[in-house]
């Protein structure tokens, strides 16, 4: 069976070189998208392509000649293309709204002949004077130790971005590990728990990320309802026009609200080492869910298909377990008091120990300890699955880890 995992790495770059990786970044985005263009035109017969073998010799050499980017991260650039034109078809087959892929991130994606590692650093091609030397930066018994450091897995292919907020690079590495299903070897897990909302935040997870306005979502759903109610009045072809327009136009706002919403949840996965994604299990849901209206219902079901796909692109599984006392348990390490008078609302405050906290944090982290206890309660043998908080992580047993990044 093989395991996979991502690890994220701070990068050191050499001053000198920083530009170098700009321009390389810049330029894979941008052939990306000239990949993507050209198998959104579609063949001869105006299906979109989405085969590599069939999109590379296109536009390959034409690419290669205006850019002089490295032969290696050309051909990443076009399966990063057919990549996302697979997504888009599949999105048709099931009758979803989809249009040409964009690619807008600082992204640059290397196979294994674009990125070689080393000890304590990584090489990769670039512009300028070479490859780019770049050291890596994390704690000696950090998780990313653990995978880039242990000959125990196999680092593969990598994704490079750049944030400009903090003006720093992070190399996303892909690892794996052959493992027998019958050893029993045990592994270092980090639980994310997420809450979703109908009004307020529409996401809200254990490590304190308040994510999507639901109360804008909401307001969008009623302007688009008031004005689709009065031209249905007026009757007229006009207005049934204008009515599809509106109506295609919020479909679109939605998924991409819910897009952002979703990367943000992985975002904040990746960046803390976690494994696993934890949301309520929305079947078991009933005080939320059953009054709210079906349009909330597909966007807390859509807002988690999309967190899905988006988090199996990182290694990073998504799992629900059940709702019930989510909300009112105290996820304090040390109480767990539980008592429907602890919720007031956004505020929680414990009965028992005092300890308060926005509910829905609150929530969140009691998501991802129902998840964590649920594993713990299965024996021994499996790996030990820690809860990402604000500051550092929890584990089965309530003991706390703080953060060493």
């Amino acid at each position: 069976m093989e395991i996979q995992r991502t690890a994220v790495v701070k990068l050191s770059v050499p001053d000198e070189r920083r530009e170098d990786l700009k321009r390389t970044m810049n330029t894979f985005r941008d052939a990306a998208q000239r990949f993507a263009d050209r198998g959104w035109v579609g063949d001869d017969d105006g299906y979109v392509i989405t085969s590599r073998s069939r999109l590379q010799p296109l536009v390959y050499d034409e690419i290669r000649d205006d850019t002089g980017l490295h032969s290696d991260l050309t051909v990443a650039a076009v399966n990063h293309a057919a990549a996302a034109l697979s997504t888009c078809v599949e999105k048709m087959k099931n009758g979803e709204r989809t249009s040409k892929p964009v690619f807008t991130s600082n992204t640059t994606v290397y196979n294994t002949n674009a990125i070689s590692y080393f000890d304590g650093y990584c090489s990769l091609a670039a512009y300028g004077n070479g490859r780019v030397h770049a050291e890596y930066v994390y704690p000696e018994d950090s998780p990313q130790a653990e995978y880039m450091d242990s000959d125990e897995w196999t680092k593969q292919g990598a994704k490079l971005r750049y944030d400009r907020q903090t003006d720093t690079y992070y190399l996303h590495v892909s690892v794996t590990q052959e493992r027998d299903e019958s050893s029993g070897k045990a592994e270092n897990r980090t639980v994310l728990g997420v809450d979703r909302n109908v009004d307020g935040y529409l996401a809200v997870t254990s490590t304190g990320a308040f994510i999507g306005n639901a109360d804008l979502l909401n307001h969008k759903r009623r302007e688009y309802e008031r004005r689709r109610a009065r031209l249905q009045q007026q009757g007229t072809r006009s207005a049934h026009l204008t009515i599809e327009s509106i109506g295609e136009r919020f479909a679109r706002w939605s998924e991409d609200f819910l897009h952002q919403a979703s990367k943000r949840l992985v975002a904040g996965a990746v960046s803390q080492g976690c494994s696993v994604i934890v949301f309520e299990d929305l079947e078991q849901i009933r005080e939320r869910i059953s009054n709210a209206s079906k349009f909330q219902q597909w966007a807390f079901r859509e807002l988690k298909r999309q967190t899905t796909y988006k988090a199996r692109a990182e290694g990073i599984a998504v799992e629900s377990v059940h709702p019930a006392y989510t909300s009112q348990r105290c996820s304090h390490a040390d109480c767990g008091f539980t008592h429907e008078d602890n919720r007031d609302g956004d505020e929680f405050a414990c009965q028992k120990c005092g300890k308060e906290l926005h509910a829905d944090y609150n929530a969140a982290r009691n998501i991802a300890h129902r998840y964590i206890q649920n594993r713990h309660k299965s024996g021994p043998g499996g790996a030990t699955h820690h809860l990402a908080l604000k500051s550092g992580t929890l584990n089965g047993n309530g003991e706390y880890s703080p953060s060493t990044g």
